[in-house]
């Protein structure tokens, strides 16, 4: 069933949607009962304002919990009860590998963003992203998601991630106090916040090639306003990746 968007319902007496409409606890147990499938999720925020907003507040907040729930912990340590972008965002960040279909990002590449069962996501990974100095901060960063054989391009990884407390964390500071330009059209494909450019900003470490299996002058990511990373690699052969050893 494919549904509309409809962005002005607020539930007037022309919605169709109060006749027979449940309560939110019913809606949360029937979601429950169906393990908070993502692809419903979306499709039943389509249904009204009301519908998505409850999407927004509850289910895409429970199916982050059961989809990653010590990394949920973690994000949501510092106190606050809710995440930098919103909960949509981070369950579509879990999920959703972005490619590079716009041609703004990543050298014009062409490969379109799709859905993937499920990718792991580690803090200690996201240590290897970051500059020696900004080491104190908290970013998961997924596993590459591969697309073999892309002609001049060869073997290519997307990867993805979020930062805990971005606002207060170091590497916001440092992009700040460098002057680091926003990218001036492409934003973020979980959030639609802008983008600030790491390799630009020239905070891409060499330890972030050596995670990844990748080129060293291959690498590159970008970190948006909320803490929502998105980047790409060229992949080293097989071989080759397996020698690769981190420096220290």
């Amino acid at each position: 069933m494919i549904l509309t968007k409809q962005y002005r319902c607020i539930h007037s007496s022309s919605c169709q949607c109060t006749k027979g409409h449940l309560s939110e606890d019913v809606m949360f147990l029937v979601f429950q009962h169906l393990n908070w499938n993502p692809k419903l999720i979306a499709t039943f925020s389509c249904a009204c304002k009301w519908f998505d907003d409850l999407a927004k507040r509850v289910l895409w907040k429970e199916f982050c919990k059961t989809r990653a729930p010590k990394m949920m912990l973690d994000l949501q340590s510092s106190g606050s009860h809710s995440v930098d972008g919103n909960w949509r965002a981070l369950g579509k960040l879990l999920i959703y590998c972005s490619g590079s279909s716009s041609g703004r990002l990543f050298n014009n590449i062409q490969i379109p963003g799709h859905f993937v069962y499920r990718t792991r996501f580690s803090r200690t990974s996201g240590k290897s992203f970051l500059l020696p100095q900004c080491r104190t901060d908290i970013l998961y960063v997924s596993d590459p998601c591969e697309h073999l054989d892309q002609g001049d391009e060869g073997d290519v990884g997307f990867f993805r991630g979020v930062f805990k407390s971005f606002f207060v964390s170091k590497v916001r500071k440092l992009l700040i106090d460098r002057g680091a330009k926003l990218h001036p059209t492409a934003v973020c494909p979980y959030c639609k916040a802008k983008l600030w450019d790491m390799l630009q900003a020239k905070m891409i470490p060499q330890s972030a090639s050596c995670r990844l299996g990748a080129y060293e002058d291959c690498v590159e990511y970008y970190v948006c306003l909320n803490g929502h990373m998105l980047g790409m690699c060229t992949l080293l052969p097989l071989s080759d990746s397996e020698e690769a050893s981190e420096p220290e």
